[in-house]
């Protein structure tokens, strides 16, 4: 099947018409009054492995207009932070807390027989975590959940059991997004409702995760409508986590896009967030590395086959398809929002639970697959994007999903305040995944449980409110000396002012020590100057090591 290519600038134009209209306002005037009459409700939406370009509004060529308009009417985090992986992620979400003390000090599924059982390796969220849904719901919110859940797989530490009044949940970390699967693939997927198992054939023929997660979602905030009391509802999606599926309806729209190559669409977003201010104009985006699970490991589009173009370019369809998608169905709940007249005292986060998926999933070996040209896709497909497009969607930054880089630990962030009118200037400082139980509190008018909650002793939640900046109040978040580190599955990393290390546990993603960058200068992690300031890397290993006793942080060994 002959495949029309597209040169680049025919996709830059593209990528401006996407974007157009998705500007900054630098006027300080504070728009974002919250009523004191009535608590907001609140709306948190995560995206699973979304990458850091993947939206219109960070510089994607995909088609997002809901959140991009969303931006318009709210403010883009460009420094956001999550956890390297995705349960990390929603444990400290939910919990306010680091991730080893959440109970997730690695992901159930990875960790190794010496750390089962210990203090924060429970693989679930623990007792001793707050979870943000209880804390809630307790002081009168509705609260409800749809998508993926993965802190838990007993009746003792799924989403009703940790505060949700309603919930549909995945419980595992990925599935397939059909109902239907791959003759011969060995389905581990456990689904709940309210805390009761939902057999896979008990779901809709023509489910598909994303357009069913929101289905949901809407019919728990239609079951409560007459109620006064205000909401939380999450949804946690899980596109566009592997495998890559996708509607045709939705994967069509992109074809012949990326027939162009890993560079030409790379470079494309790299301008489009200079010229949107998602990074400065001298911004010196990260180096692609040689990865063995890639076609062409080198990166070098020209060195693939003919047929190796065409189904790289597909699966990036397929996965622009997943995308858009996902944008289409949270306008359904922005869309059921303004019916209800509901929207305007509505507090809106949307996130990605950590960077793009760079590494290389497959189905079991008896699963028999349709991975042609023609069959990616569909519910009878199971592959993944690969490092090369994960570089691109991690665009500007170093790696990807479960690494010590940017790429990994940065993600696109939205956030529009209850009664808000107008966009606000992007706020370029850093913030954390950790922020958002405090933040979320405040608008509540509700204090931050310290120490005890309901008779057990808690770890106390450690992000910073979002607030008085986002209400232009204060121009900064965290104080300018603070620290901050991570471990995960030996992938390491600690920040202090204008300087970080970082440890890759895969040999093949770095030099297998630690690595210094300088990321007020070059957060694309181009230069490692671990040879030049070695005085520098000791006084971070002290933050790290001190990060590491305060949360209870164990080797991780495989």
């Amino acid at each position: 099947m002959k495949r029309k290519n597209l040169v680049s600038s025919i996709s830059i134009v593209l990528f401006s018409f996407y974007l157009a209209g998705c500007n900054d306002s630098d006027h300080q005037e504070n728009k974002t009054q919250v009523s004191e009459q009535q608590k907001p409700n609140v709306l948190f939406i995560m995206a699973d492995d979304l990458g850091y370009s993947d939206l219109g509004a960070f510089g994607s060529e995909i088609h997002t207009p809901n959140l991009d308009a969303l931006t318009n009417e709210g403010r883009i985090l460009t420094d956001y932070h999550t956890a390297p992986t995705c349960s990390p992620t929603r444990s400290q979400l939910l919990s306010g807390t680091d991730h080893h003390q959440a109970g997730i000090g690695a992901m159930a599924e990875l960790t190794p027989a010496h750390l089962k059982g210990q203090t924060g390796y429970e693989g679930y969220l623990n007792n001793r975590s707050l979870s943000l849904a209880e804390v809630l719901h307790d002081n009168g919110y509705r609260t409800y959940i749809s998508g993926k859940w993965h802190l838990g797989l007993t009746p003792e530490t799924n989403a009703k059991a940790r505060g949700f009044d309603h919930s549909f949940t995945l419980l595992q970390g990925f599935d397939l997004h059909y109902k239907q699967a791959p003759t011969g693939y060995k389905r581990n997927a456990t689904y709940t409702e309210d805390g009761q198992d939902v057999p896979i054939a008990k779901l809709p023929d023509d489910y598909f995760s994303t357009n069913h997660y929101t289905d949901k979602l809407l019919q728990y905030l239609d079951s409560d409508k007459d109620s006064k009391q205000p909401f939380f509802a999450y949804a946690a999606y899980t596109a566009p986590h592997w495998p890559i599926q996708a509607p045709k309806a939705f994967s069509d729209r992109y074809k012949g896009v990326y027939d162009v190559g890993y560079d030409t669409i790379r470079e494309a977003r790299l301008a489009k967030q200079k010229q949107l201010g998602i990074i400065p104009n001298n911004f010196s985006a990260a180096i692609p590395i040689e990865s063995q699970n890639a076609p062409a490991k080198s990166g070098k589009w020209n060195e693939l086959t003919t047929e190796q173009k065409a189904i790289e370019a597909r699966k990036m369809e397929i996965y622009a398809g997943m995308v858009e998608n996902l944008d289409y169905n949270i306008g359904r709940i922005i869309q059921h929002l303004k019916a209800r007249g509901q929207y305007e005292n509505t507090l809106i986060f949307f996130v990605s639970d950590n960077g793009a998926e760079g590494s290389a999933g497959s189905a079991n070996p008896e699963a028999q697959l349709d991975n042609s040209l023609t069959g990616l896709g569909t519910a009878n497909s199971y592959t993944f994007i690969g490092p090369r497009w994960a570089e691109v969607s991690s665009t500007p930054f170093h790696l990807w999903k479960g690494t010590a880089g940017e790429g990994a630990t940065t993600a696109p962030a939205i956030v529009k305040l209850p009664h808000q009118k107008g966009s606000e200037a992007k706020y370029h400082g850093f913030t954390s995944v950790l922020d958002v139980l405090p933040t979320v509190l405040e608008y509540a008018n509700i204090a931050v449980p310290k120490d005890q909650y309901k008779g057990r002793q808690i770890n106390n939640p450690t992000g910073y409110s979002w607030k008085a900046t986002l209400e232009n109040k204060s121009k900064i978040i965290r104080p300018v000396d603070f620290s901050f580190a991570d471990e995960l599955h030996g992938n390491k990393y600690a920040k202090q002012g204008d300087w970080k290390i970082a440890l890759q546990a895969n040999p093949n993603l770095g030099t297998g020590k630690w690595e210094l960058y300088n990321i007020k200068d070059d957060r694309g992690e181009r230069n490692n100057l671990a040879e030049i300031y070695p005085e520098q890397i000791r006084k971070l290993v002290e933050v790290y090591n001190k990060y590491t006793q305060n949360n209870g942080v164990l080797e991780y060994k495989q």
